[in-house]
C-alpha cells in the first residue's frame, strides 16, 4: 500500500495538516484559558471594589467599633451572586461575615456555608493576591483583598467558582476532539482525490511508456498540458524517444550495412577457395592469381574489422587520446609523401601547402589516420588527370586542414549524411565491386570522430560539380579539464 505515491502524499498531507490543527487548537486552547482566567481575576477585584465601597458608605463618618460589622453585613446583604462568596476577617482570622453560597452547579447546592471557612481561612496569610483552591471536589479562584476603615484592618476573600470555566473549556476541548478528526478525514479524502487527480497524468503516460519497445518506437506520449511540469517531463520523455529512435534506425542501418560490406569479401574468400579446391589439375599461376584475389580480401576485410572496432570503442569510450608536442606541417608533408605512389596510379596531381611551421598538442597517431583517411577518400573520388590538395590555416589558436579534391562532389541535399558509417552517395563515388578498391564508406566517420575527440570538427565546405573540399578544425592544445 505504501509503495503507491497517491497514498504516500495523502498520509504525508494528512500527518501535516494533523501537526497543524493539533498545534492550533493548543495554542488556541491556551489563549482562551488564560483570557478567562484573567477576565475572572479582574471580575474579581471589581466586585472587590465595589463590596469595599458600599462598606464604606455604610460605615459613614462612625468610628464606633461596631461599624466595621454593620458596613460588611450591610454590603454583604447588597452583593448576592451566584457562585460568588464574600467572607471578611479580621487580623486574628475570625470571621466578622459571609455571604450566602449559591451555586450554580445544583450537585452542590448542599454544600453548608460553614464548611467553607477552613478553606478561606487558609489563604489569608498568601504572599499573592489571586490564590486556587481546591474543595470538595471542585476548583475555585480566590482573592485577597486586605482594608482598613477607621484604623481598623480587615481582609476580604471573594471566592469565585471555576464551574463555568471549566464547564466552557471542556466543551471546547470536546468540540477539538471531534472537529479535527472530521477535518482529517476530509482533507485525507480530499488530498487523495487530489492527489489521484494530479498523478494521473503520470500513470497514463507510465502505461503509455510500458507499451513502447522496439517495434513502435516511433510512438509517443500524450502531453495533456505542455507548460506544466508533467508537460515538461512527457515532452523530455518523448525527446528521449526521439534520440532513441534515431540511434536504433542509425544501429540497425549500421549492422545491416556492416553486415553487406563484410558479405562481400566473405564471399569473395569462400568463391576462390571452392574455385581453387574444385580442380586437382591447376597450374601454378593459376593458384598465384587465387591466392592473390584471397589476399586482397583478407586485407579489405581485416580493414574494415579494424575500422568497426575502432568504431565500436570510441562510442563505447574506451578509446583514450594519447597527447605529444609535434608538428603538424610535419606530419601533412610525410602523409602527402605516402600518398602520392596511390595519387601517381590515377595521374592525379598531390599538392601541399603548409604555411609555415604549426606546433600542435594532439594525439599523432589519430591525427595520421584521418589526415590518410581524407587524402585516400579525395584520392578515390578524383577522376584521372585530376588534381588534389592539401592545406593547413592557422588561425585563432586552431588548424584548418584543408583536403581539396577535383571529383564529382556531393549534392547539397546528401552533404549532412556523408559522415554516417557505410554511407555512399551515389555510382560515381561508390567502390567498384570488381576492382577491389575503395573502402567501406567508414574513413569519414572515422575523421569525424577523431576531429571531435579532439573538440574540433570536421565539415565538407563547399562541395559543386567541380571538386569537394574537406576541413577538419583542430584546437592547438587541448581543452582544459
Amino acid at each position: 500500500m505504501f509503495s503507491s505515491v497517491r497514498i504516500r502524499l495523502t498520509l504525508w498531507y494528512t500527518a501535516a495538516m494533523a501537526v497543524i490543527l493539533i498545534l492550533l487548537a493548543s495554542v488556541t486552547y491556551f489563549v482562551i484559558r488564560q483570557n478567562i482566567r484573567a477576565r475572572g481575576d479582574a471580575q474579581a477585584v471589581e466586585l472587590a471594589d465595589t463590596f469595599l465601597s458600599t462598606v464604606n458608605a455604610e460605615m459613614g463618618e462612625s468610628t464606633k467599633p461596631d461599624s466595621v460589622d454593620y458596613g460588611v453585613a450591610a454590603a454583604i446583604s447588597e452583593h448576592r451572586f451566584r457562585d460568588v462568596v464574600f467572607s471578611v476577617f479580621d487580623p486574628q482570622g475570625t470571621l466578622i461575615g459571609m455571604s450566602e453560597w449559591f451555586p450554580e452547579d445544583r450537585r452542590h447546592s448542599e454544600w453548608k456555608r460553614d464548611a467553607l471557612v477552613a478553606p478561606l481561612r487558609g489563604v489569608l496569610g498568601a504572599p499573592e493576591p489571586f490564590q486556587s483552591v481546591h474543595f470538595a471536589g471542585r476548583n475555585y479562584r480566590v482573592y485577597v483583598r486586605r482594608f482598613s476603615f477607621a484604623q481598623q484592618p480587615a481582609t476580604l476573600v471573594v471566592l469565585q467558582s471555576l464551574f463555568h470555566q471549566h464547564e466552557f473549556l471542556e466543551t471546547l476541548a470536546g468540540t477539538f476532539a471531534v472537529v479535527i478528526p472530521v477535518t482529517l478525514i476530509i482533507a485525507g479524502l480530499g488530498g487523495y482525490f487530489l492527489a489521484r487527480n494530479s498523478l494521473s497524468p503520470v500513470v497514463a503516460m507510465s502505461e503509455q511508456a510500458r507499451s513502447i519497445g522496439a517495434d513502435n518506437l516511433d510512438a509517443r506520449l500524450n502531453v495533456r498540458n505542455p507548460d506544466d511540469e508533467l508537460g515538461h517531463l512527457a515532452q523530455s520523455f518523448n525527446s528521449l524517444l526521439d534520440r532513441l529512435n534515431v540511434s536504433f534506425e542509425r544501429q540497425k542501418r549500421f549492422v545491416a550495412d556492416a553486415s553487406h560490406e563484410l558479405r562481400t569479401p566473405v564471399a569473395i574468400l569462400c568463391g576462390e577457395t571452392e574455385v581453387a579446391l574444385g580442380k586437382e589439375d591447376r597450374t601454378q599461376a593459376e593458384y598465384r592469381e587465387a591466392l592473390r584475389i584471397l589476399a586482397d580480401e583478407s586485407k579489405r576485410l581485416k580493414r574494415i574489422v579494424e575500422d568497426l572496432f575502432t568504431l565500436a570503442r570510441a562510442d563505447a569510450g574506451q578509446y583514450p587520446l594519447s597527447y605529444s608536442d609535434f608538428y603538424l606541417d610535419e606530419l601533412a608533408a610525410e602523409c602527402a609523401k605516402n600518398m602520392r605512389t596511390l595519387a601517381a596510379a590515377k595521374q592525379i596531381t598531390l599538392s601541399c601547402e603548409l604555411n609555415g611551421e604549426a606546433l600542435i598538442r594532439a594525439d599523432e597517431a589519430l591525427v595520421r589516420r584521418m589526415l590518410l583517411n581524407l587524402l585516400d577518400n579525395a584520392i578515390k573520388y578524383t577522376q584521372p588527370g585530376g588534381a588534389v590538395s592539401l592545406r593547413i590555416d592557422n588561425r585563432d589558436g586552431v588548424y584548418d586542414l584543408s583536403v581539396t579534391d577535383s571529383g564529382s562532389g556531393i549534392p547539397a541535399d546528401l552533404q549532412s549524411r556523408i559522415f554516417e558509417r557505410f554511407f555512399r552517395v551515389d555510382k560515381a563515388r561508390t567502390r567498384k565491386e570488381q576492382d577491389g578498391g575503395g573502402g567501406a564508406g567508414l574513413g569519414l566517420s572515422i575523421g569525424a570522430w577523431i576531429a571531435g575527440a579532439h573538440q574540433g570538427k570536421l565539415e565538407v565546405t563547399p562541395s559543386t560539380s567541380e571538386g569537394s573540399t574537406f576541413t577538419a578544425t583542430l584546437p592547438k592544445q587541448p581543452p582544459a579539464g
